[in-house]
Protein backbone atom coordinates (compact mmCIF):
# COMPACT_ATOMS: atom_id res chain seq x y z
CA UNK A 1 0.00 0.00 0.00
CA UNK A 2 1.34 3.23 -1.19
CA UNK A 3 0.50 6.95 0.34
CA UNK A 4 1.35 10.07 0.66
CA UNK A 5 2.53 12.04 3.46
CA UNK A 6 -1.44 13.56 4.00
CA UNK A 7 -2.66 13.20 7.90
CA UNK A 8 -5.59 10.67 7.35
CA UNK A 9 -3.13 8.45 5.97
CA UNK A 10 -0.84 8.75 8.82
CA UNK A 11 -4.31 7.86 11.30
CA UNK A 12 -3.64 4.91 13.89
CA UNK A 13 -6.30 2.87 12.09
CA UNK A 14 -4.29 3.25 8.65
CA UNK A 15 -1.07 2.37 10.66
CA UNK A 16 -2.68 -0.64 12.65
CA UNK A 17 -4.31 -2.13 9.64
CA UNK A 18 -1.33 -3.62 7.89
CA UNK A 19 -0.52 -5.33 10.96
CA UNK A 20 -3.51 -7.61 10.68
CA UNK A 21 -2.66 -8.31 6.77
CA UNK A 22 1.11 -9.64 7.20
CA UNK A 23 1.08 -9.81 3.22
CA UNK A 24 1.04 -5.59 2.81
CA UNK A 25 3.76 -3.20 3.74
CA UNK A 26 2.75 0.31 3.52
CA UNK A 27 5.10 2.70 2.41
CA UNK A 28 5.09 6.58 2.35
CA UNK A 29 5.73 8.30 -0.90
CA UNK A 30 8.61 10.68 -0.30
CA UNK A 31 7.90 14.51 0.78
CA UNK A 32 7.75 16.79 -2.63
CA UNK A 33 7.22 13.09 -5.30
CA UNK A 34 4.12 14.53 -5.71
CA UNK A 35 5.18 16.32 -8.73
CA UNK A 36 6.61 12.51 -10.09
CA UNK A 37 2.77 11.41 -10.10
CA UNK A 38 1.01 12.16 -13.34
CA UNK A 39 -2.77 12.27 -11.27
CA UNK A 40 -1.13 15.13 -9.33
CA UNK A 41 -0.48 17.43 -11.98
CA UNK A 42 -3.59 16.42 -13.79
CA UNK A 43 -5.63 16.91 -10.54
CA UNK A 44 -3.74 20.42 -9.96
CA UNK A 45 -4.67 21.53 -13.88
CA UNK A 46 -8.51 20.65 -13.31
CA UNK A 47 -8.56 22.04 -9.92
CA UNK A 48 -7.55 25.70 -11.45
CA UNK A 49 -9.92 24.85 -14.91
CA UNK A 50 -13.12 23.82 -12.50
CA UNK A 51 -12.83 24.88 -8.64
CA UNK A 52 -10.64 27.96 -8.69
CA UNK A 53 -12.35 31.08 -7.17
CA UNK A 54 -15.97 29.72 -7.29
CA UNK A 55 -18.31 28.80 -4.35
CA UNK A 56 -20.78 26.10 -4.81
CA UNK A 57 -24.45 26.24 -2.87
CA UNK A 58 -25.47 23.13 -3.66
CA UNK A 59 -23.59 19.71 -4.62
CA UNK A 60 -24.89 19.69 -7.97
CA UNK A 61 -23.01 23.35 -8.95
CA UNK A 62 -19.81 20.77 -8.42
CA UNK A 63 -20.69 18.37 -10.62
CA UNK A 64 -21.99 20.86 -13.04
CA UNK A 65 -18.63 22.71 -12.95
CA UNK A 66 -16.84 19.32 -12.99
CA UNK A 67 -18.58 18.21 -15.89
CA UNK A 68 -17.57 21.34 -17.68
CA UNK A 69 -13.82 21.26 -16.60
CA UNK A 70 -13.68 17.34 -17.64
CA UNK A 71 -15.47 18.02 -21.02
CA UNK A 72 -12.81 21.04 -22.12
CA UNK A 73 -9.83 19.37 -21.01
CA UNK A 74 -10.76 16.41 -22.39
CA UNK A 75 -11.20 18.40 -26.40
CA UNK A 76 -7.32 19.71 -26.01
CA UNK A 77 -5.75 16.62 -24.36
CA UNK A 78 -2.40 15.93 -25.39
CA UNK A 79 0.34 12.97 -24.31
CA UNK A 80 1.96 14.07 -21.60
CA UNK A 81 5.35 14.32 -21.72
CA UNK A 82 7.42 14.51 -18.43
CA UNK A 83 10.33 16.70 -18.55
CA UNK A 84 11.46 19.73 -20.51
CA UNK A 85 11.29 19.71 -24.72
CA UNK A 86 14.70 18.96 -25.86
CA UNK A 87 16.05 22.65 -27.20
CA UNK A 88 15.31 23.60 -31.06
CA UNK A 89 18.44 23.19 -33.00
CA UNK A 90 20.50 26.66 -34.11
CA UNK A 91 20.87 26.02 -37.76
CA UNK A 92 22.74 29.42 -38.21
CA UNK A 93 25.56 29.44 -35.62
CA UNK A 94 27.75 32.84 -35.54
CA UNK A 95 30.94 31.51 -36.21
CA UNK A 96 34.27 34.01 -34.70
CA UNK A 97 37.59 34.30 -36.24
CA UNK A 98 40.48 35.74 -33.97
CA UNK A 99 43.60 37.03 -35.15
CA UNK A 100 46.33 38.41 -32.50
Amino acid sequence: MIADNLSSHNSLATRTWPADHPRIRHAFIPVGACRLNLREAWWRIFRHQALAGVSFAEGKDIDHATRIATAQLSQRAKPWVRGRSPPVPRHLRRQFTHSI
